[in-house]
């Protein structure tokens, strides 16, 4: 009732929707800002924020936070978990050392480790990999270092490998002993420049009750979130050539997951984005939501954090596309470009009535496209679009706006693929054989696409694709 009263005031015109980004959405971004830094622990950490995997029936009215998941439809449930009913062979010996006070406790995946707080700091995991396929056992020994994020899931520290001096992030979690941890069969399918790698996993007991699993991963000390924010508080811009960079790594991480492996990520936002400060690569990561889908197979609809959430999730709808992930590139995009959330909804409803005060009320046909199942159930009343180069100022490049607007369409079947974007005339500048970093660096690999990257692509296509000198 609440979100028609407030569409009837928008169509009536009694509420206006402001052109100027600083105007309409700044209360709200406030309390953007005010939600985010009260949950930096479990939204900003540098690393990974959750797993969702073994997703739990809520309430939407809960829903008082960007970005917090355990929900399901319940009929929905039982399929997403399917196929998981039994744990990886995966596990290893694993035992931890605390030099400070020593155990005689050694046996095969039983730890004293302590439930997921600071006082894991300065302890020593030791653990064994390898062994398979002829190759050597081989002992890794961890230095846990820091905390940097915990969460319901568990917890996030940076470690540092005693062998080789390398930088890791171990991302502990609890699991549950009658499924399979889906983060884990997804990352172990992935492997691209801009997706979070997995270096190997194992697992730990705290008792007999509790089972965790261990996903040891590169460490990458930025999120995009965290430097958007840093412009932010300096009232500046982001760089246009930083959201180049950043939005063209995305959409290429995304074809890889869609294309090459068949994986909707499903929680696309800033802070699931790792960046290196010096380098500018970007990783996605948080892969806690990702599932591959199968056409015909449900999927639940209340999942992806609020501000990035596609308009058919809202509908309900639960046979959806990869398409959700590209609405939710082009949302970070917008965001990115504003300074704020381009739909800064304060509950499930509400976000639906800020896409409708840009978009403007969606057709029966779109609707249609969104939820073909009940799309008969939803009446609204009838509200303008708000150009999009009217939500933006001035000077906007217009070739970034042409890309928002492909990417934030009602119809998923509308929507650019992650490819296609990353050939959008927007990133010629990335094209450009003499560009560099602002901080005088050479750019991160952009142009290195393998075969399966590229397959089904047409020739028009992989010619915008790779420039002429990035061409062997």
């Amino acid at each position: 009732m609440n979100m028609m009263r407030r569409l009837t005031s928008i169509a009536s015109g009694r509420t206006s929707i402001s052109s100027d980004p600083e105007g309409d959405s700044i209360t709200k971004d406030k309390k953007f800002d005010q939600e985010n830094e009260g949950k930096v622990n479990e939204e900003t950490n540098p690393v990974e924020r959750g797993d969702k995997d073994q997703e739990q029936h809520v309430d939407a009215s809960r829903e008082n936070t960007v970005g917090t998941y355990n929900s399901v439809v319940s009929s929905v449930e039982t399929t997403e978990n399917s196929g998981y009913d039994q744990l990886p062979k995966e596990s290893n010996e694993m035992k931890i050392r605390d030099e400070k006070r020593k155990t005689n406790n050694d046996k095969d995946m039983e730890t004293s480790v302590v439930n997921g707080n600071e006082t894991e700091t300065g302890q020593i995991i030791t653990t064994t990999i390898g062994g398979r396929d002829g190759q050597p056992k081989k002992t890794v020994s961890y230095l846990a270092e820091r905390v940097v994020g915990t969460g319901s899931f568990g917890i996030v520290y940076q470690a540092k490998c005693l062998e080789t001096g390398e930088e890791i992030a171990i991302k502990k979690v609890l699991q549950n002993k009658r499924y399979k941890n889906r983060e884990l069969q997804v990352m172990l399918m992935l492997d691209h420049i801009n997706v979070l790698k997995l270096k190997h996993c194992f697992y730990s007991t705290v008792d007999e009750d509790e089972l965790y699993l261990n996903l040891v991963l590169e460490y990458v000390p930025e999120t995009v979130y965290r430097v958007s924010k840093h412009y932010i508080r300096m009232h500046q811009n982001m760089p246009i050539l930083l959201v180049q960079l950043y939005i063209y790594q995305i959409c290429r991480g995304l074809n890889y997951m869609h294309h090459v492996i068949g994986v909707c990520h499903r929680d696309i936002k800033p802070q699931n984005l790792l960046v290196n400060p010096q380098s500018h690569h970007l990783k996605i990561c948080d892969f806690g939501s990702a599932k591959k889908l199968v056409p015909g197979e449900p999927n639940i609809s209340y999942i992806c954090s609020r501000y990035y959430r596609a308009p058919e999730l809202i509908f309900g709808a639960i046979e959806y596309t990869t398409a959700i992930d590209i609405w939710s590139v082009g949302c970070v995009l917008a965001e990115l470009l504003l300074g704020q959330p381009v739909f800064p909804g304060e509950s499930g409803v509400d976000q639906l009535v800020e896409i409708i005060k840009i978009l403007g009320t969606p057709t029966r046909e779109e609707i249609r496209c969104m939820n073909p199942n009940n799309y008969n159930e939803f009446k609204f009343p009838q509200i303008k679009a708000h150009p999009w180069h009217k939500v933006f100022h001035k000077r906007m490049p217009p070739e970034v706006v042409d890309l928002v607007s492909r990417m934030l369409q009602y119809s998923p079947n509308l929507r650019c693929t992650a490819l296609e974007a990353c050939a959008h005339p927007f990133f010629d500048n990335l094209r450009d054989p003499k560009v560099s970093l602002p901080n005088g660096r050479a750019m991160p690999p952009l142009f290195d696409f393998t075969p399966q990257e590229l397959a089904g692509a047409p020739d028009e296509l992989r010619t915008r694709l790779i420039p002429e000198h990035a061409r062997s």
